[in-house]
């Protein structure tokens, strides 16, 4: 099984690369920091630095790359465009949907892919947290493209996964403490009992990449987030 994980050097993509090569994947990561690209080489069967969010990169990369089984979409620009929607600078809007859902688009429009796509949204595109507006209408774009391509792309199938709160350097905006005080608010009031870890999420990825008859689907891994 060969798989290209972009945006899998750090957080869920790094551990869902992990995952998938301890299963015996040939796993392709790439990302844009030469530091984290460094680092996961040794794990993995290549590491490619590719910005996500340039066409003429993308397009140059899954030339390179040519046909393969499975891809899977992980790009985060981080928290661009959190706070209160009329403090969100039109600089910060453009920088949270160019990072992540323009980003996804170009991958799967260049992708010579024969299996499976998988995009990493996430909960705040189902959730009604103030501050988060700029977050849902990315993660909520994302998810609603995921049926139309399913049929479109069909038989190659194309589902999400959808995380809720989970500890990973998305959230180093935030002080330690005040950063760890979050947290315990948030496992206080999930079915789960905590906050999600990056295995958390690697580990549906592998299920839906693995789930011949499941496509056109959103799988939520919040621990009950969205439904608390």
């Amino acid at each position: 099984m060969r798989v290209v994980i972009m945006g899998g050097t750090a957080g869920i993509g790094l551990a869902t690369a992990r995952l998938l090569t301890e299963d015996g994947a040939e796993v392709i990561v790439t990302g844009r920091d030469p530091e984290r690209l460094a680092a996961a080489k040794g794990g993995v069967t290549a590491a490619d630095q590719v910005d996500g969010t340039s066409q003429e990169e993308v397009a140059a990369f899954f030339e390179r790359v040519g046909e393969f089984g499975h891809l899977v979409l992980a790009f985060s620009p981080g928290a661009v465009g959190m706070g209160p929607l009329p403090g969100v600078t039109p600089d910060a809007l453009r920088a949270a949907f160019e990072g992540k859902l323009f980003a996804y688009l170009y991958a799967v429009q260049r992708a010579r892919v024969t299996g499976s796509i998988t995009m990493v949204s996430a909960g705040s595109a189902r959730a009604g947290l103030p501050g988060t507006a700029t977050l849902a209408a990315v993660n909520g774009a994302i998810e609603r493209i995921v049926s139309p391509l399913a049929a479109e792309l069909a038989p190659v199938r194309v589902n999400a996964v959808s995380p809720g709160v989970v500890d990973t350097a998305w959230w180093s905006f935030l002080p330690e403490e005040e950063r760890r005080a979050q947290f315990g608010a948030v496992a206080e009031t999930i079915p789960a009992g905590r906050v999600g870890r990056p295995e958390d999420v690697a580990a549906a990825v592998r299920y839906v990449i693995g789930a011949p008859y499941v496509t056109g689907s959103i799988l939520p891994v919040d621990g009950g987030f969205t439904v608390a």
